[in-house]
Formats: C-alpha cells, sequence, structure tokens
C-alpha cells in the first residue's frame, strides 16, 4: 500500500486521539470517584445495618416492659382484692391464713417483677444512646455518601466531555486517510491496541522493541510513501526526521 508520508504522518495524530480515547474508558473503569461511592455505600449499609439491630432490641425490650408492666398490674390487683378482703374481716380462720400466706407471695412476685423491670428499663436507656449513635452514623454514612457521588458524576461528566471532543476530532481526522489505510489502522488498534506509531531511533513506537539491522535497512530502502508496519506488532510505523533513516 501506497500513501502519501505527509498523510501517514497524520495517522500519529490519529493514535494521540484514540490513545486519549483509551485513557478516557480506562479511568471510567478504574474511577476512584467510584470507587469511593462503592466503599461509601457498603459503608452505609453496614450503618443500616446496625441500626436496624438496634431497633429490633429496642422493639423487644418494650415487649418485654409491656409484658412486666403487665404482669405487675395483675399482682398489684390481686394483693388490693387481698387486702380488702383480710380488712373486711369477713373471712375464716382457716382462708385468713391463706390469704396472709399469699399476700406474702405476691409482695415477693412483684418485688421481683418490679426488679426485673428496672432493670430491662436500664437496657432500653442504654438501647436508646446507641440508637442515638448508629442514627447519627447513619445519617453521617449517607451524607458522605451523597457528597462521594456528586464527586463521581462530576468526574464522570468532565470524562463526557473529554470523550465528545476526542470522538469530533477523530471524526474530522478519519476523513483525511484513504479507506484502506484507515481499515487496516483500525484492525491493527482493534487487536492490538495501537494502530500507528512513529518509528524513532530504530525502535517502533507502539511496542517498544528496536529493531534489527536488516529490518532497518529494508525499510529505509522502502519508497517514502510505502506503508512500513512494524515486523513484531504489526502497527502502521510512521516514518519521519526522528526515524533517523
Amino acid at each position: 500500500m501506497n500513501v502519501e508520508p505527509t498523510i501517514q504522518a497524520k495517522l500519529l495524530d490519529l493514535a494521540a486521539v484514540d490513545a486519549e480515547l483509551t485513557r478516557i474508558a480506562h479511568r471510567r473503569r478504574v474511577l476512584p470517584e467510584q470507587q469511593e461511592v462503592e466503599r461509601l455505600e457498603a459503608e452505609r449499609t453496614s450503618r443500616k445495618d446496625a441500626a436496624v439491630k438496634v431497633e429490633i432490641q429496642l422493639d423487644d425490650l418494650d415487649r418485654d416492659i409491656r409484658k412486666l408492666e403487665t404482669e405487675i398490674d395483675g399482682v398489684s390487683k390481686r394483693e388490693k382484692r387481698d387486702r380488702g378482703m383480710l380488712e373486711g374481716g369477713a373471712v375464716g380462720a382457716k382462708q385468713l391464713s391463706e390469704l396472709q400466706h399469699e399476700l406474702g407471695s405476691l409482695e415477693r412476685r412483684r418485688s421481683v417483677l418490679e426488679d426485673d423491670l428496672l432493670e430491662v428499663m436500664e437496657r432500653r436507656e442504654a438501647a436508646v444512646s446507641d440508637h442515638e449513635h448508629t442514627g447519627a452514623n447513619l445519617t453521617k454514612a449517607e451524607e458522605d455518601l451523597g457528597e462521594a457521588q456528586r464527586h463521581r458524576d462530576e468526574a464522570l461528566a468532565d470524562l463526557q466531555v473529554a470523550e465528545q471532543r476526542c470522538a469530533g476530532d477523530r471524526e474530522q481526522l478519519q476523513g483525511q486517510f484513504p479507506a484502506e489505510l484507515l481499515s487496516v489502522y483500525d484492525k491493527q488498534r482493534t487487536q492490538h491496541g495501537v494502530g500507528a506509531a512513529l518509528l524513532q531511533a530504530r525502535r517502533c513506537g507502539a511496542c517498544r522493541i528496536e529493531l534489527d539491522r536488516g529490518e532497518i535497512a529494508r525499510i529505509a530502502k522502502a519508497a517514502p510513501d510505502s506503508v512500513v508496519r512494524c515486523p513484531e506488532c504489526g502497527a502502521i510505523m510512521v516514518r519521519t526526521k526522528q526515524s533517523g533513516l
């Protein structure tokens, strides 16, 4: 294939644009801002789980408190009933003894229930403190995540602008090349990442391999408009004054 040297030289501009497009695509894949968003999403999930766990604990404690209060209320009513019967004086000696024994048992039972209630209420107080703490942590995590998402979106928008600019530059450039040359370039770029590069000081700019003397001699004898390719990577090698031929 023969192409004017000036046209071949413009392949370096096209390769530079494509290299920038590759860098943009790579940056989008490994975007630090996206990684920070993912880290904070995991942290928010962890803190949300912690908050839910405390909420469940609070619900369990509230249920225990209601149960104990109900039991205490029931015992208190029985105590009140028994005392009323004792104070009424209308019970026999045997029933009197039974009422006194039952009152003693009820008082002891109420005391145990009240101690249990006090313990559960203290645990609830601690759980409320934990709930406030986990809630504050969750709020902070959501705020941090929102800020990180904003930075991520700004970074993606910048990449989009850069990508659109490069795409416009590429569209303008590719119209300057013969279809056959562009086809070879695009196929090479798709398969190996770089379609064309400068031949500089016996070294291919695409694969960075230094060519042997025989290959350099062959290239030096090629016509200026002959399209030469790297024998190692296949990239189109653009010859300029820097090639030293």
